[in-house]
């Protein structure tokens, strides 16, 4: 199997910004009186877009507070998209060896596409992307395969010169959903029970070269 297309998950998988959503999510809970959540429970609720990240940080909340709220933390996000983030140690040789071998990659990522964006390019990597896939870029997200499906048509590839990967279930799922190779991150948000059903597991930026440019054999 040649992979010729690399599909990344964003947050949690090429960037750590977990400590600036927690930040983002304490201010709209600081908005509302509530409490202050730790950055641990907030690694709990990310991975699903921002709606449903409001959703479990204002559990209680009606439907236009939950509105005004993701209001409120998209703009306190975009604002601090990159006050904490930063990439995990690795990542940026891992792109630019990837680019050395003349794999073609995209992120998809169910963060609002300009957030995504805004992301990169602050952490200077946009330019490695072919393709950046937002939660908003089509009418469904991860863990369904139609952002996967659209990217993968727009670069032009067949599916099985494709691989997913990502550091939660949402991603394994899409990619399997999708019909394409996948590889989970152990270093990310999600736990390794979320991984199991991976093509491979990977425990460092550097593996993913190996893993990418090996026959993908399934090592969990």
């Amino acid at each position: 199997m040649t992979i010729r297309t690399a599909l990344f998950d964003l947050d949690g998988t090429l960037v750590d910004s977990l400590e600036d959503l927690a930040d983002a999510v304490n201010h709209v809970r600081h908005v509302f009186s509530h409490p202050q959540l730790t950055v641990d429970s907030v690694r709990l609720m990310v991975g699903k877009g921002a709606p449903n990240l409001i959703r479990q940080a204002l559990p209680q909340a009606s439907d236009d507070d939950v509105s005004h709220a993701l209001t409120l933390f998209l703009e306190y996000n975009r604002l601090h998209i990159a006050d904490k983030s930063h990439l995990y140690p690795g990542i940026l040789v891992t792109l630019h060896a990837l680019a050395d071998l003349s794999i073609k990659m995209a992120v998809i990522t169910n963060k609002n596409e300009d957030l995504s964006e805004l992301l990169l390019q602050s952490l200077g990597i946009y330019d490695l992307f072919a393709f950046n896939c937002g939660g908003d870029t089509y009418p469904e997200r991860k863990p369904s395969p139609l952002p996967l499906l659209k990217v993968i048509d727009t670069l032009g590839f067949a599916l099985n010169e494709c691989v997913m990967i990502g550091d939660s279930s949402n991603d394994i799922q899409a990619g399997q959903r999708a019909g394409i190779t996948t590889i989970g991150c152990s270093w990310g948000y999600g736990n390794r029970d979320e991984l199991v059903k991976a093509d491979m597991l990977v425990h460092t930026p550097q593996e993913l070269i190996a893993a990418i440019t090996s026959g993908l054999d399934r090592q969990i």
